[in-house]
């Protein structure tokens, strides 16, 4: 395992620092979890049980996508909740401009459990807006 990898004693919610580099190796492990054959079969089931209704998504398929990046990312000091997921989110956010890398993995994570979003059609919905 990782060196920066060191299991928290107590349960108190301490602020978590990751640099970058610390920031891509959790990344990464998340990433690889979600690959990981009963993770992938877990997300699979959920995908299905919400087919292409966004409220079914979030019912089904956001707690299992949680749950596989708490898994990994409470042996990095955040809380093994939601929040703790949310931190380690924005976290990672912070870092998408400053490194390709992090935006690029970021954006392969996010396909793993979001669906693609789809833009309208050029033009339509321009709420009446026209180029003077």
């Amino acid at each position: 395992m990782s060196s920066l990898q060191r299991p928290v004693a107590s349960s108190q919610a301490q602020p978590v620092a990751l640099t970058a580099e610390q920031a891509k190796v959790v990344l990464a492990e998340v990433i690889k979890a979600f690959g990981v054959p009963e993770n992938a079969q877990r997300l699979e089931e959920a995908r299905e049980n919400a087919g292409n209704d966004m409220g079914k998504m979030l019912q089904f398929l956001l707690p299992v996508a949680t749950q596989v990046q708490q898994d990994v990312i409470k042996a990095y000091g955040f809380s093994n909740d939601g929040e703790g997921v949310l931190k380690f989110a924005r976290l990672i956010k912070s870092y998408e401009s400053q490194d390709p890398e992090i935006a690029n993995m970021s954006g392969k994570l996010k396909s793993m459990f979001l669906p693609p979003m789809t833009l309208p059609p050029h033009g339509a919905g321009n709420g009446g807006l026209a180029a003077s």
